[in-house]
Order: C-alpha cells, then sequence, then structure tokens
C-alpha cells in the first residue's frame, strides 16, 4: 500500500526529469503498481483511511512522484453531485499525451497543490479549459477522453509531473495572481 512516506518531495532531482515511455506488453509490476496509484487516492479521499494512514487528500498522483521513472498516472476525481458515488474520472493513464487543447484558458479560484509539495504556493496556474488526451489503459488498449475544466486542469497538472514540471512553474514569477483577460477562474 502506498502512503505519503512513499511519495519523493519537491527538491528530488527525480522530479525535474522527463519519465520514461512504458514499453508494451505491460509488465505486471507496472499493471500493480498503477492500481496501488489509484487505490492511493481512493484511499485519501476517505475520511476514515486518510486519518488512519496519515494521507494527505490527492485527486491525482504520478509515478514520477514515486521515484519511479515512467510515464504513468492516476486519477481520481470524485464527482461534485452528492447523489452520486460515481467519481467524475477514475483512471489509470499510461504514456498519456494531449493530443489538442483549446484556446481558452482557466484556472483554480484557490491555485493548486501537490502531494509533492508541503507547502501553500500562492498564485494562479494558468492551463489549457479543454484538452483531448490518448493513453493506453492497463490492458494495453488505446483510449482518447475529451476533459474540460477541473478534469483537464488535474490531468494536465499529473501529465506536466512525467515531463518534469511542477505546477508553480506556471505561475507567474512577477505576479503570482495575474492573469491574461482570457483566462477563466473556476470555483
Amino acid at each position: 500500500m502506498i502512503t505519503m512516506e512513499n511519495i519523493i518531495l519537491e527538491g528530488s532531482p527525480a522530479l525535474r526529469e522527463p519519465a520514461e515511455e512504458i514499453t508494451f506488453p505491460i509488465s505486471e509490476d507496472i499493471k500493480t503498481l498503477g492500481q496501488e496509484m489509484l487505490e492511493f487516492l481512493k484511499n485519501s479521499q476517505d475520511a476514515e483511511l486518510a486519518e488512519k494512514y496519515q494521507l494527505r487528500a490527492g485527486v491525482g498522483l504520478a509515478a514520477s512522484q514515486l521515484n519511479v521513472s515512467k510515464r504513468m498516472i492516476a486519477v481520481h476525481i470524485p464527482s461534485d453531485n452528492d447523489d452520486t458515488s460515481e467519481p467524475l474520472l477514475s483512471t489509470i493513464m499510461i504514456n498519456p499525451k494531449i493530443v489538442s487543447h483549446s484556446v481558452q484558458s482557466a484556472c483554480l479560484s484557490d491555485g493548486e497543490g501537490c502531494l509533492s509539495v508541503n507547502r501553500d504556493v500562492p498564485g494562479y496556474v494558468p492551463r489549457h479549459s479543454r484538452i483531448t488526451v490518448t493513453y493506453f489503459n492497463l490492458n494495453g488498449e488505446k483510449q482518447k477522453i475529451r476533459l474540460k475544466n477541473y478534469s483537464a486542469i488535474v490531468v494536465q497538472h499529473e501529465i506536466d509531473h512525467t515531463n518534469g514540471i511542477m505546477f508553480y512553474d506556471h505561475i507567474n514569477k512577477e505576479d503570482p495572481f495575474h492573469l491574461d483577460e482570457d483566462v477563466s477562474i473556476l470555483s
């Protein structure tokens, strides 16, 4: 089981290195790692389990954050509709690639956080408001998904990890809360 002790923190050189493509067929080790990454996210969002295992809540995790230089991410985004237990997005993406994106940008009103960053980093993180991503699932099947707003932001954050980019690299250094006119702020 993955815990916070397995997650490397900013300053670790591994977080700045581009990750390697995963080759096919997918090894059992990679499949197990992907399943454990998704399990961590689900556990971190369960108040009881998060307290028991001292987990910080997360919606995304990249293998790079576990010091594994592989292009794999897991995302588990709960639905914002309280009437359903179905998550908005819950998947493991192998070799994810953004193949198209909107001109329109968006950012989160509260900025972004990261399981590898143990401090508040104030500022807006502008990202594409809509993206199309191709990736492979754990069975090696190619997938294509269109995402918008919060889901798109989460997936871009995690794909950045596979490229050695941290979220705060996108924050305007001179004026952290400066945004171009065409950027929407999502609450």
